[in-house]
């Protein structure tokens, strides 16, 4: 694979979407409310506001369910039949050395979706830990202790739903300077139809946490750069232990059980990858590297550096910002898909039409009380809901083609569903 060296090109990103809120007066907690009336009824009893870096394995006594002080923010719930469970996983990978610590292995934090039984007998999970939370809302200007940690539609260890074969499985790498649950709204939505979605934190450009460990920013490993080679490097290397839990191991570094049922859930041969922004340049050097990935999704990739190796995988490209029109390494990408290809614009959408603050920017107006022009400076003049179903719609539509053979016409042409969602040949 031929690359050119890693650009410095401007990006949006939250802190210049966060910065054109504040210049119109407004602070906008981007991402950090959601929708209460569309909210799972367990996740409103649950307190999401418990740091979570710890591996609950037993169910509350039975009958019983969490009860807290109501939750205020939630992801949008996914649409399919089932329930959602997650895990965490604390890994090390022995074969890269850890750049701020000499003599030791390269950390990542990780989760695993997968669709769960009796689920509501489980703590709902949250968005992100409290201390991860509120370094991120530090981050973009806020007072940390303002805002409840978002809940989700997951299940701290529940079990594993038991299906009639193994699962496929999919793997979501971040954006740049964000956090492995920047797109649980599409993971929750995958999982709830059947699939086993794999998340992790790029370590040193990341918001992420270790059992018993500081909170670390990507302001804090500003000296370790991180390249889309290294997010791919990421995924294969969680790939790897998603393998070894099939094979019965348990890769957690300090042995906290896995969920009932996860080992043999898991289909090897059904193996899928996506991502956003920067993660979405990894999906494409992933998928390219990696004989075990099957198909490729990028949300609004910047596909740079300038990769010019002839890909025959599925792959499906969906851009807002990004697009071929104003992206020449975009565009250059596009040119080496051999294999079944597609590629949809969203028109009217900024970067973040991918990430969960496309499902959480109406609520924040309506709680904040801004104004249409207000709302569309920060993501875009296409209706957010449409974001959100246009989320759980076509990454469904493109794994169900081929990691299960369903074919789907939305992926042939336009849809009227979907009136902001180009496609292009």
């Amino acid at each position: 694979m031929t690359t050119t060296p890693f650009p410095a090109r401007r990006r949006p990103n939250r802190r210049t979407l966060l910065g054109a809120t504040m210049a119109a007066g407004v602070a906008v907690p981007l991402g950090l409310a959601g929708r209460a009336s569309a909210a799972t009824a367990d996740a409103a009893k649950t307190n999401t506001t418990t740091n979570t870096n710890t591996h609950p394995t037993a169910p509350s006594p039975a009958g019983t369910k969490t009860t807290a002080p109501p939750a205020h923010l939630f992801i949008p719930p996914p649409t399919g039949p089932y329930q959602v469970g997650t895990v965490d996983l604390h890994l090390l990978d022995t074969s890269r050395p850890d750049p701020l610590n000499p003599g030791q292995s390269y950390p990542l934090m990780a989760s695993i979706w997968y669709p769960a039984r009796d689920a509501d007998r489980y703590p709902v999970a949250p968005w992100m830990t409290t201390g991860t939370f509120q370094a991120w809302l530090a981050d973009a200007g806020f007072d940390p202790a303002s805002l409840p940690v978002p809940a989700t539609a997951g299940h701290l260890g529940a079990p594993v739903r038991r299906g009639g074969r193994p699962r496929p499985v999919i793997l979501f790498s971040h954006g740049a300077h964000d956090h492995r649950s920047d797109a649980t709204t599409v993971v929750q939505e995958l999982v709830s139809h059947g699939y086993i979605v794999a998340t992790v934190d790029h370590t040193y450009d990341a918001f992420t946490q270790f059992p018993g460990g500081p909170v670390l920013s990507p302001a804090g490993s500003a000296n370790v750069p991180e390249s889309p080679s290294d997010f791919a490097a990421d995924a294969r290397f969680l790939l790897d232990q998603i393998h070894a839990i099939a094979a019965g191991r348990n890769p957690d570094v300090d042995r906290h059980p896995l969920p009932d049922g996860l080992p043999g859930s898991l289909d090897l041969d059904r193996i899928g990858m996506f991502g956003w922004s920067k993660g979405g340049t990894a999906t494409a050097l992933a998928t390219l590297a990696d004989d075990r990935i099957r198909a490729g999704l990028a949300f609004d990739g910047p596909m740079e550096p300038t990769i010019t190796t002839d890909l025959a995988k599925p792959f499906m490209m969906m851009s807002a910002v990004f697009t071929r029109d104003a992206d020449p390494d975009a565009q250059e990408f596009w040119t080496h898909l051999k294999g079944w290809r597609r590629y949809f614009q969203l028109n009217g959408a900024e970067h973040i039409a991918f990430s969960d603050a496309e499902g959480l920017i109406l609520p924040v107006a309506k709680i904040l009380g801004l104004s249409q022009d207000t709302v569309q400076g920060l993501v875009g003049t296409m209706d957010p809901n449409e974001g959100v179903r246009v989320q759980q719609a076509y990454p469904l539509a493109f794994f169900d083609l081929h990691l299960r053979n369903r074919p789907s016409r939305l992926l042939d042409g336009p849809s009227p569903q979907f009136p902001d969602v180009q496609f292009m040949s």
